[in-house]
């Protein structure tokens, strides 16, 4: 008996003191969170890369994604992946200008006039130099995605012209731009987590807000909203992050096949986002909104102070006014 215990406590003793298995052996769990509704194109677009990812590492990362707020507001989540309590998020760029200020220049209202400039841009070197600044917060882009071009709902009236804005509660991303060009439109911005929304639109805490065509539909915005207009006055561009920290963990092989398969899941979520467009206008109109196409150009007038204001152009260019006019100018040449 004495021998058996013995023996059981040398292979106790071996086992405890016996180098773990490489962490890359194990299996790795990415839990990736969204604002929107499980039907919405960024959701759509992530369970494409858990599927892509899976398939590629034999099973070896699981992709879980979480939609809906489930893991917190857009802020929240880049939060948590800087402090590592979250490994991935698909978000727009509204709340992530407050971590790093230059992707405040993709929020400027009518900066790009169509997709195709968009892309340019994004996937360019312009795209490419912000990017590379995320990982000093703790963050890292995996590509950039697609919210889309952004239009106005409201309770109380058909917009046609700036004139119609004046007094409108309009719900806003939180980021300074975005209150601005409504300050210029003559609305009363007020910033609100996006998992807020629907019930602040129901309880009349808010007349109005603005989102792409596939948020409002997938959040089903027309049951408490009667007008539409499509007035396409900002690209919002989403992002996929990866917490720096879950990325250093990963082999490089696994960085690889992460990184392609972003590509891949970018492309079809912008090909979703482009389909969205061609068709929930009709899918809204049926399901009673009235919609309207206002001119833009008086927007565009309304709005051109939003590109002069000192506290915009320095944090475009991380704190030096010059290097933020600079950034402005190429964007704009680039989309000519």
């Amino acid at each position: 008996m004495c021998r058996k215990l013995a023996t059981v406590l040398v292979f106790a003793l071996i086992a405890a003191l016996a180098p773990e298995c490489p962490a890359s052996d194990a299996k790795v769990i990415l839990k990736c969170g969204t604002a929107t509704q499980p039907s919405h194109i960024y959701n759509q677009a992530a369970e494409y890369l858990a599927q892509i990812v899976a398939e590629r590492t034999a099973g070896a990362i699981e992709i879980q994604v979480f939609p809906a707020s489930q893991l917190g507001s857009e802020r929240d989540m880049i939060e948590g992946l800087q402090l590592g309590s979250l490994e991935m998020t698909l978000t727009s760029t509204g709340p992530l200008g407050n971590f790093v200020p230059q992707v405040k220049l993709f929020n400027l209202p009518f900066l790009f006039r169509d997709r195709e400039a968009c892309y340019r841009v994004l996937d360019g070197e312009i795209g490419t130099r912000i990017a590379a600044l995320f990982p000093r917060v703790g963050i890292r882009s995996l590509g950039w995605y697609e919210n889309g071009f952004r239009n106005i709902t409201n309770s109380k009236r058909a917009i046609n012209s700036p004139q119609d804005m004046q007094g409108l509660k309009i719900r806003v991303m939180e980021d300074d731009v975005f209150i601005l060009t409504m300050k210029a439109l003559g609305a009363s911005p007020l910033p609100m987590a996006f998992g807020e929304l629907f019930t602040a639109l129901e309880q009349r805490i808010v007349d109005a807000q603005e989102n792409p065509l596939a948020v409002i539909h997938s959040s089903r915005f027309f049951e408490v909203q009667k007008h539409l207009a499509m007035t396409g006055h900002f690209y919002s561009p989403a992002v996929l992050l990866v917490s720096e920290t879950s990325w250093q963990s990963l082999s490089p092989e696994h960085q690889r096949i992460l990184t392609e398969a972003a590509t891949e899941a970018r492309d079809h979520e912008r090909n979703l986002s482009q389909k969205a467009d061609r068709e929930l206008e009709d899918a809204l109109r049926q399901a009673g909104m009235a919609v309207t196409h206002p001119d833009k150009t008086p927007f565009v007038e309304a709005v051109a102070g939003v590109y002069r204001t000192p506290s915009v152009i320095q944090a475009i260019g991380g704190g030096n006014p010059e290097e933020g006019w600079k950034l402005i100018q190429a964007v704009r040449a680039a989309t000519k």
